[in-house]
């Protein structure tokens, strides 16, 4: 324990602040899609529908890359997964920025790009977190969520206006540079797998469990698990939140644009769901180990379904920044309640690999958000059709959250996860 301890300071939280850096350049990229869109059509000569099409085939391989992911890393350990995703990213940067026909730009920014960042998602990882955190493990994955929510804050103004200054090819080039010289330095140096014995339990909490109380669900096997009812509300859920937080991401900004507002002010009004998202965190993620899980998750699918439809009305800045900003308070919830939920049920052994088969349908969500997006646009003149959808679906999410089991169900037999 000393070694992972130095004074009153405890080393997890090291592999927190670096898994939040590494989420917010991979989330930022692969959902700031928004600020790209547009010059891409108008250089490439694609169609609206057409590059909407290639997004959402990157959606659907992002989201396949998911259990791969967390396989490697069961396989081969976090570190070595983080390093093959840089250099994923690199590669695939390069050949995206000389790819010219819809062929070639589908494989290199659809496919190769989004398996790299797959490489490097949340999904690679929350398990190390969750091997880290018993105690405050709610509230580590709350902040490893705000590396996304800063990812949208930061990167979709900081790719805008990089994107005006130099152009997207060189805003694509820089980014695999940037990446790199965060990723390689972490991945050497603060990630760790090895977490300490009782990890962040204190002698007092240890004391306070009662005898006997190991969660019975970790000798699930991953087949058992993906049969049972909890998996597949978590996973619906997280098709809504692909869903809308893509649709937000490749197609938010153009959907302001279309309503008036400016592309700087469009950009903005984006951004900042992400940057309120990140103070959000800081109180969600100490409620998160005191409320229970499923009331949050259902009450965060809940404000964030009538956040879209405030962002397809609002027609003045003060208008769009108060939604975007209630919009932001409960924007990073849904993933890290999702990923808490799992490791209570089924146990931190295969939170690594069920998390990335949940998270697939998060991204299978996000590949239809992509392409609804655009051609729901060009098909009947409105966001209306893909933005209500987004709407409709959070409340649904809302609803079904509430049917996930307490904190104390893993204590239960195996048997009564089916139910």
């Amino acid at each position: 324990m000393a070694a992972n301890r130095y004074g009153d300071w405890y080393f997890g939280w090291n592999i927190v602040a670096a898994a939040s850096v590494l989420t917010l350049l991979t989330v930022g990229m692969r959902l700031g899609i928004g600020p790209f869109f547009l010059p891409m059509v108008d250089d490439l000569g694609f169609s609206r529908s057409l590059l909407s099409t290639i997004i959402a085939i990157g959606m659907l391989c992002y989201g396949l890359g998911m259990p791969v992911a967390g396989y490697l890393v069961g396989r081969l350990g976090t570190r070595p997964v983080l390093l093959l995703g840089n250099a994923v990213v690199v590669a695939a940067s390069i050949w995206t920025v000389n790819a010219r026909d819809p062929v070639g730009f589908t494989l290199a920014f659809g496919v190769l790009l989004s398996i790299g960042l797959a490489l490097a998602s949340p999904i690679t990882l929350t398990p190390v977190l969750t091997k880290w955190f018993v105690r405050r493990r709610g509230k580590a994955l709350f902040f490893l969520s705000t590396g996304s929510m800063a990812g949208i804050a930061v990167m979709t103004p900081l790719l805008t206006s990089a994107i005006q200054a130099v152009g997207w090819q060189a805003t694509i080039l820089g980014f695999a540079a940037i990446y790199t010289l965060f990723t390689v330095p972490l991945a050497l140096f603060v990630i760790r797998d090895n977490a300490p014995m009782h990890a962040d339990q204190t002698a007092e909490y240890i004391a306070s469990k009662p005898a006997g109380t190991q969660p019975v669900p970790e000798s699930l096997t991953l087949r058992q698990a993906i049969y049972t009812a909890p998996f597949w509300k978590i996973t619906l859920g997280l098709f809504a939140c692909g869903f809308s937080m893509n649709l937000l991401g490749t197609h938010g900004v153009p959907m302001l644009m279309d309503h008036g507002f400016d592309p700087t002010t469009s950009s903005l009004g984006i951004g900042l769901i992400g940057l309120v998202a990140i103070f959000s965190t800081l109180i969600l993620g100490n409620m998160s180990d005191k409320v229970p899980r499923k009331k949050m998750l259902s009450t965060i699918y809940f404000v964030r379904g009538l956040g879209f439809f405030a962002l397809l009305v609002v027609g003045t800045h003060w208008e769009l920044y108060i939604a975007a900003s209630i919009g932001g308070i409960v924007w990073a919830g849904s993933i890290a309640m999702s990923s808490a939920l799992l490791a209570d049920i089924y146990g931190v052994r295969l939170v690594g690999v069920l998390y990335g088969c949940s998270y697939l349908g998060h991204q299978v969500g996000a590949m239809v958000s992509s392409w609804l997006g655009g051609w729901g646009y060009e098909r009947f003149g409105t966001h209306w059709v893909a933005f209500g959808s987004a709407g409709v679906l959070l409340l649904i999410a809302s609803a079904i959250a509430l049917r996930l089991p307490s904190r104390d169900f893993t204590l239960m037999a195996p048997q009564a996860l089916r139910a």
